[in-house]
């Protein structure tokens, strides 16, 4: 055998080893051959991900983080075929599209050049600046890749690598990719500004595009990675997370502060996501300076509508009572109100479930919030669970969704409740259909001014409820919790039901109010 035959195969049996048995052959190679061994070292370093081709082209001068190595692992998984749907939200100036956009495709093309990759943008221009940047770093560093750009197809948006089928192509959302199709596709920062956010016009165009063109053109085994900061509640990520497909998706929500027990880096809630560029003063900073809608949304990927429509924060938050001061007050009735998921929202619906109090003075208390994302059955069995907790005469639904279901839901999951001992020999509270003759606002704003006017308590505290309340404005989707709610508050607020909880029923359903 020919000595280069023979050196041959001893390279190629090194590049098959674990790290380990690598490092005892190098230590026992000549000077030469263990030139050989380094520039193979250096390929194995840069196909192991797009952090780590960064840190050897770059000479370790790129940043590195932990959240930049999950779209390292994210590339990783789609490239080799773990994963086809991903999603990752996380906030601005935190090296997402230098990663996501540059480098991961850099990496993708050296270790897979027979495949191809688009990416696309709010607009062409910023999708050009990705595509040029991929462009020129093949031509710096081609030698080392083992890449080369094809004469004659060298443009920032489409070029052809030399010698194989693969490539890249850019594009602005709304744009033309016709031609080649995509083995990874790549939306990155689809959204411009909080205008483009706030326009449904501007989202509707997002969506059909999305739905008509980008998808059209990924490979049968293809994947997707959509990466953008969150700028509304029905932004592309958040109609993808609403829509039917979205258990397909992969997900991995960043906040700039950790807010979730669940968080991808195991963070502790209210760790920064790169303490070494941004602490946790930095985002206090932030967070006064951009406000809390820009906050909430773009840096803690929680977006949400201006504040000021229906509500002000302000009339919930002077008027909270505690536990302790609500147990010392006499309540006249109690009641269990429920809003079924239902409606055109874009975005994924709850089941509001919201339980209220009115005491004999006319103050309303705003006792619970069950709400959540529930099957008909589930949420009659939460509302009579919770109505059989606080000894509530009522449960008041909204039937313009559920039809005359509504009713039959709730005597079914009571009688199942009956069955399973669980009711105790208590009568099963009235139900009273509620349906919505008028619009959202009218209803609503009868209740603010309740609120306005120190009348209304929250015993405790309600984030997400109260959230919807000072974020309403006329004409956003439906949001359960808050409609819930005034639908509650509004059958206390009427006097005749008040009188109603003044005299017993014949049936003593109101016997044990405090």
């Amino acid at each position: 055998m020919a000595a280069n035959d023979r050196e041959q195969r001893l390279l190629d049996l090194y590049r098959a080893q674990p790290p380990d048995q690598r490092r005892d052959m190098a230590a026992q190679a000549s000077p030469r051959l263990r030139g050989l061994l380094a520039r193979i070292e250096r390929d194995i370093a840069m196909d192991a991900s797009p952090g780590a081709l960064a840190a050897v082209l770059t000479e370790r001068r790129e940043m590195q983080a932990r959240h930049l190595h999950l779209i390292d692992q994210a590339w990783i998984d789609m490239a080799e075929g773990r994963a086809d749907r991903v999603m990752l939200t996380m906030p601005p100036r935190h090296g997402k599209s230098r990663r996501a956009s540059r480098w991961a495709p850099l990496w993708f093309l050296r270790r897979f050049p027979h495949r191809r990759v688009m990416i696309a943008s709010y607009t062409a221009s910023l999708a050009d600046e990705h595509g040029r940047w991929i462009r020129d770093a093949i031509d710096t560093w081609g030698d080392q890749l083992g890449i080369q750009l094809r004469p004659g197809s060298k443009a920032a948006n489409r070029f052809d690598l030399l010698g194989h089928d693969g490539g890249l192509a850019a594009s602005g959302i709304g744009g033309s990719l016709t031609g080649k199709g995509a083995d990874i596709a790549l939306v990155d920062d689809p959204v411009k500004d909080m205008a483009d956010a706030d326009s449904p016009t501007m989202r509707r165009k997002t969506w059909e595009w999305w739905q008509s063109v980008l998808q059209t053109r990924l490979e049968p085994d293809g994947a997707i990675c959509v990466i953008q900061t969150r700028w509304n509640e029905d932004d592309l990520a958040g109609r993808i997370i609403a829509d039917a497909e979205a258990n397909e998706w992969r997900v991995l929500n960043l906040p700039a502060l950790a807010d979730s027990p669940d968080d991808p880096l195991g963070r502790p809630i209210g760790q920064p996501l790169w303490p070494e560029r941004f602490d946790a003063d930095h985002h206090a900073k932030t967070r006064r300076r951009v406000g809390e809608r820009v906050w909430a949304a773009l840096y803690q990927q929680q977006p949400r509508p201006p504040e000021g429509g229906v509500w002000s924060r302000a009339w919930i938050t002077d008027n909270r009572c505690t536990v302790v001061e609500f147990g010392g007050l006499d309540m006249a009735r109690i009641i269990v109100s429920v809003d079924p998921a239902g409606g055109e929202s874009a975005v994924g619906d709850e089941t509001g479930i919201v339980a209220a109090a009115r005491s004999y003075d006319g103050h309303l208390y705003v006792l619970e919030d069950r709400s959540a994302s529930m099957g008909a059955n589930d949420w009659g069995l939460a509302a009579c669970r919770l109505a059989l907790s606080l000894k509530a005469d009522a449960i008041a639904v909204e039937k313009n969704y559920g039809g005359d279901m509504a009713r039959q839901v709730i005597h079914q999951a009571w009688e199942q409740l009956r069955r399973q001992g669980v009711t105790a020999g208590l009568l099963m509270p009235m139900v009273l259909e509620v349906t919505a003759k008028h619009g959202k606002r009218l209803r609503a704003e009868p209740i603010a001014q309740l609120y306005e006017q120190g009348l209304v308590h929250h015993v405790g505290q309600f984030p997400q409820l109260e959230e919807q309340m000072v974020t309403w404005v006329t004409g956003m989707d439906s949001p359960d919790r808050m409609d819930a709610a005034v639908h509650a508050l509004t059958e206390l607020a009427d006097p005749d039901q008040l009188a109603t909880g003044r005299s017993p029923l014949a049936d003593n359903r109101l016997e044990g109010r405090r």
